[in-house]
């Protein structure tokens, strides 16, 4: 069953079209805008800014170090720039060069890293962006999103071309389900987003998995337990007050990220859980372990990323709860 079915969700455009299409708007709307690229402008879909802002557009190469560089550089001249590529490549190539001409300079420049995940597919495991969250959770100054749809998309690329200082977005290959209304899409950095209401466990999921999450919350009520989901498109600031307020009035969280649970979403919901309000907790994401070359939605049955796995987590955690209750 595709994600966001079950919820009655229609599928929308691949998240690198739709990011390609918000990166066009921001450029047309903001001059100082430019972008540049890791020869990847087919996939990122940054191509379409190369056709219609020839001027403002840079093609690197396959050099993510230099990419990242003469970003920085740009960004040091008073430009905004957009620096696109895969996450993979990004952070495992160029990393030191973005924590120190990007993140410990604290400049105004934007890291698209694309494709990230494991649904990238068939690409294979080199490919996939499965420890980008943990990897830029560890520079102190970096602004990180996770938009989990197509509005909420064009509402991040939109926030964090407007935000000063340094913003990782992420984006995925894959199309997600539409959750907002284009037209009034609620984004603001460091406040999630209660997508919906409940009060015997909370579901905070991040991207694709936040329409994974609405599935299973759908699920779970067939079962007569009401799931509150938190779209978690933040992850740094984290939105302390809807985290401890689900903590405090629901009594149990699951949550679910398309990344490796070690330095993911998850542990940092707990560290704030644990400080503020210790509730039963689980966590649904990838264990310690590479993907392999394979259909998406294979990918997430074999790695335990769909809505089932979220309702037995949510089962799981819910017995917990009446347990600690007794």
């Amino acid at each position: 069953m595709a994600v966001g079915a079950k919820a009655g969700l229609h599928l929308g455009a691949p998240m690198r079209d739709v990011f390609g299409d918000a990166l066009l708007a921001v450029c047309k709307e903001n001059p100082r805008v430019v972008v540049l690229d890791g020869d990847l402008g087919n996939s990122t879909k940054t191509e379409l800014v190369r056709q219609n802002f020839p001027e403002r557009f840079f093609n690197i190469g396959i050099a993510e170090s230099n990419l990242v560089g003469v970003g920085a550089g740009m960004a040091a001249c008073d430009l905004i720039p957009w620096i696109t590529s895969f996450s993979s490549f990004l952070l495992c190539n160029a990393y030191d060069q973005i924590r120190l001409a990007v993140a410990m300079s604290n400049l105004n420049a934007k890291i698209l890293g694309s494709h990230g995940g494991i649904t990238l597919g068939k690409d294979g495991p080199t490919q996939m962006g499965i420890e980008d969250l943990a990897l830029m959770g560890g520079l102190p100054t970096m602004t990180i999103l996770v938009p989990s749809d197509s509005a909420s998309m064009h509402a991040a690329v939109k926030a964090a071309t407007d935000h000063v200082g340094p913003v990782f977005l992420r984006s995925s290959r894959v199309p997600m389900p539409d959750i907002y209304p284009a037209e009034d899409t609620p984004f603001e950095i460091g406040k999630a987003n209660i997508v919906r209401q409940g009060d015997d466990l909370t579901i905070i999921a991040c991207g694709l998995m936040v329409g994974t999450a609405l599935d299973a919350a759908i699920a779970l009520a067939e079962e007569g337990l009401q799931a509150r989901v938190i779209d978690l498109h933040t992850l740094r600031p984290l939105d302390n007050e809807a985290i401890s307020a689900a903590a405090r009035q629901t009594g149990a969280i699951v949550t679910a990220e398309e990344h490796l649970l070690q330095g993911g979403m998850g542990s940092n919901v707990a560290r704030l859980v644990a400080e503020n309000y210790p509730v039963p907790m689980r966590f649904v994401g990838l264990g310690d372990v590479y993907a392999e070359s394979a259909d998406p939605d294979d990918l997430l049955e074999k790695y335990r990323l769909t809505a089932k796995d979220i309702v037995q987590a949510a089962r799981e955690v819910h017995q917990a709860k009446i347990g600690s209750n007794l």
